[in-house]
C-alpha cells in the first residue's frame, strides 16, 4: 500500500499543487511557483493561514522558500533549506538575493549604521543569511555593510561557504538557557528538533525538521553505546547527548534549552510519555 505524501513536505492541495507531484496527487493547478526570500527576521509558519493557528516550525531571514501561492495577506511557500511546506504573512516575503555570510551567534543587532551606540534596527538569530557589501570600522571594532540595509558585528559572521563549527554539540550548547518555543527554530525561542536541525546546520550538515522525520536520521544503536553527539528519541521528542550520561535538549519542564542527567530525564519524561523510542548516532 501506498504511503500518503507528508503535507509538511509536500506542496498539494485539491486546487494546487507543487508541478513535480503532478502524476502524484490531484489538483486543479499545478505550478512550479516563484522564488522568494524571507525578509522578516523570524517568520512563523503554519498549517493553515490564520493567525490562530500553532506554528509548525520558523524560517530565517535570508533563507530562500518557493511561492505556491500568494491570497489575502498570506503565501503558501515551501522552504529550500528543509523542504518544510506551509503558511506565512506575505509581508514577511522580499525578493531573492545572493547572501554571502551567515550570522553564526545565537542572537546580534542590525544597527542602521557601523555604530554600536545607536539603536538596532532589527535583531537576527543565528543562521539568518545576509548579503555584505562593505565594511566600516568604528572605534576598533570591525562591521559587515549589509545590501539590506544597517550594519552587524563582523565577527558575528562567517563566510556562507564555510560551517560556524565542526562540531554541533558545541554550537548546541550555545543555546543554553534559550527558552523553549513550540515550533521554534531561532535563538530567541527553540524546540527540541529545531535544536537539533540549526545547531547541524551550523556544521554543514542537514537533517528534517521534526523529530519523527529526524528519528530515522543516521545510525540506530545501543542506549550504552551513547556517546557525545548522538540523538535520544521519545515520541514526539529529541536531545543530543553532550557526553556519555548529560542530554541536551530544548524542553518543556524547564521550558529552556538545558542540560540534564540522561538517566534522570528517562525517568523523569517515562512517567508521561513513555520510555526513549531509539538512539541514533549521525
Amino acid at each position: 500500500m501506498t504511503q500518503p505524501l507528508d503535507r509538511r513536505l509536500h506542496a498539494f492541495r485539491p486546487d494546487l499543487a507543487d508541478e513535480r507531484l503532478r502524476g502524484q496527487v490531484e489538483a486543479s493547478i499545478f505550478s512550479t511557483g516563484e522564488p522568494a526570500v524571507v525578509s522578516a527576521p523570524v517568520a512563523d509558519l503554519r498549517p493553515a493561514p490564520d493567525l490562530a493557528r500553532g506554528i509548525d516550525t520558523q524560517l530565517l531571514f535570508g533563507e530562500n522558500v518557493r511561492v505556491f501561492e500568494r491570497r489575502d495577506g498570506w503565501a503558501w511557500v515551501q522552504s529550500d533549506e528543509d523542504g518544510y511546506v506551509g503558511y506565512l504573512p506575505e509581508t514577511s516575503l522580499g525578493q531573492p538575493f545572493e547572501a554571502t555570510h551567515r550570522i553564526a551567534v545565537p542572537r546580534t543587532f542590525v544597527y542602521p549604521e557601523a555604530e554600536l551606540r545607536k539603536v538596532p534596527l532589527q535583531a537576527l538569530s543565528m543562521g539568518s543569511r545576509v548579503r555584505v557589501t562593505g565594511e566600516a570600522e568604528t572605534r576598533g571594532t570591525r562591521y559587515f555593510l549589509l545590501e539590506s540595509g544597517g550594519a552587524v558585528i563582523a565577527a558575528h559572521c562567517v563566510p556562507i561557504e564555510e560551517a560556524a563549527s565542526d562540531d554541533y554539540v558545541a554550537v548546541a550548547t550555545r543555546f543554553l538557557e534559550t527558552p523553549y518555543l513550540w515550533g521554534g527554530r531561532s535563538g530567541f525561542g527553540i524546540d527540541c528538533s529545531g535544536l537539533v536541525q540549526l545547531s547541524m546546520m551550523m556544521t554543514g550538515r542537514k537533517i528534517l525538521r521534526d523529530s519523527d522525520m529526524q528519528a530515522s536520521f543516521g545510525q540506530e544503536i545501543a542506549r550504552e553505546e551513547l556517546r557525545r553527539g548522538d540523538l535520544v528519541f521519545w515520541k514526539g521528542h529529541v536531545g543530543l547527548m553532550e557526553d556519555a550520561e548529560t542530554l541536551l535538549h530544548a524542553n518543556g519542564h524547564t521550558m529552556t534549552v538545558a542540560r540534564e542527567n540522561l538517566d534522570a530525564a528517562i525517568e523523569r519524561i517515562g512517567w508521561l510519555y513513555q520510555y526513549p523510542t531509539g538512539y541514533r548516532r549521525p
